[in-house]
């Protein structure tokens, strides 16, 4: 068996650790890693991994100093082995799995379609995060393109279906526009998407590297585009909200030192640029109106939803915001493929020093013969 750690003090540094083999005792099953995607929202997961929770979810082998962390990853699974009454050898998983090639769950709330991780360690943290969907029960289920998309677009067009329905709810705060920092990443594109399918829906900035300039443009979502070096064309006389998947004191700064009391709200989403994390230590960290900036949690959202609609409901309603999403990624959208962990290295560390073409989809095959 093996992992993908990560140093948790710098993320740019990883290595791969041989574990022990696992015994599957009564309830529980031994799963086998398929293959896994990895975008910006997994370096997320890392930066916020202590203050968020996400070391947690996948203890690490050969760490006696907390210094490695696996970062989780969204992929697909074969059980191997069951010792539940309930589940199946053979049955496919989708769900959230370590970068590794072995995992031990202890199903609960079995249902026909789904269940929850019931493992010790995992039983305090969100519960979106310990779902597996049994993938038998889905009807016309395409492998061969759903994989790969799933993989890819489930958790971040989740949080972009989030921050849609929390925009609308607000009404947009009265804003006349919508300020998407990072407008290249996968959630920004979905949120864009979802934001121009509104009738009630105000202006949709987005915000990009030059590099990148061509192709957010042409996703045909952004109302205007704008690239960082040139902020000075965003119109700050206009009421505004601001949503960061970037995390970049720099530009974070800029902006809302000219908004002033025109910066409605700032949501924090991601943390693309997770080596200028925002700081009060300078001018531009000094700037930044942080009684106005709070951090957007997918998951509690989604619990708020799920308890005012019901399951079946929010289901719906998410399904259709996905089918959509995943229609246009096809437009979009070059699925690479990387067979096994020793190959993911070198586009790991791409990734965490920001070297990705935004168009390009990382699939982790795992060779487990």
């Amino acid at each position: 068996m093996i992992q993908f750690q990560s140093l948790k003090s710098n993320l740019a540094k990883s290595r791969i650790v041989d574990t022990l083999s696992k015994s599957c005792k009564d309830g529980e099953i031994l799963v086998r890693i398929e293959s896994f995607a990895f975008t910006s929202n997994n370096i997320t997961y890392g930066v916020a991994g202590k203050t968020l929770g996400y070391w947690n979810f996948f203890p690490v082998a050969g760490d006696s100093f907390d210094q490695w962390g696996c970062i989780p990853v969204w992929g697909f699974a074969e059980v191997i082995e069951s010792n539940c009454d309930d589940i199946n050898n053979g049955e496919r998983l989708f769900g959230y799995f370590p970068p590794a090639d072995y995992l031990t769950l202890s199903p609960i709330r079995i249902s026909n379609h789904n269940f929850a991780d019931g493992t010790e360690h995992r039983r305090e943290l969100p519960a979106v995060y310990n779902n597996y969907v049994r993938l038998a029960e889905e009807q016309d289920y395409d492998a061969s393109f759903t994989d790969a998309m799933r993989a890819l677009l489930f958790p971040l067009h989740i949080t972009a279906f989030c921050l849609c329905d929390w925009l609308a709810d607000e009404s947009y705060l009265g804003a006349s526009q919508i300020i998407v920092v990072s407008a290249s990443s996968k959630t920004a594109i979905g949120l864009a998407q979802g934001l121009a399918e509104s009738k009630d829906a105000p202006k949709i900035v987005g915000l990009t590297s030059r590099k990148n300039l061509e192709f957010v443009k042409n996703l045909g979502c952004y109302d205007e585009v704008v690239t960082y070096d040139e902020l000075q064309k965003v119109d700050c006389s206009q009421g505004s909200v601001m949503v960061d998947m970037a995390g970049s004191r720099e530009i974070l700064g800029t902006l809302h030192r000219e908004l002033g009391d025109n910066m409605l709200k700032c949501l924090t989403v991601g943390m693309t640029h997770w080596d200028n994390a925002t700081t009060a230590e300078d001018a531009l960290g000094q700037a930044m109106l942080r009684e106005k900036t709070e951090f957007f949690f997918a998951p509690a959202h989604i619990q708020k939803r799920i308890g005012e609609w019901g399951h079946d409901a929010y289901a719906k309603k998410t399904n259709a915001f996905m089918a959509k999403r995943a229609i246009q990624s096809k437009d979009w959208m070059q699925i690479i493929e990387i067979n096994g962990l020793d190959q993911f290295i070198p586009i790991y560390e791409e990734m965490v020093g920001g070297n990705i073409n935004p168009n390009e989809g990382i699939i982790v095959n795992l060779n487990n013969g």
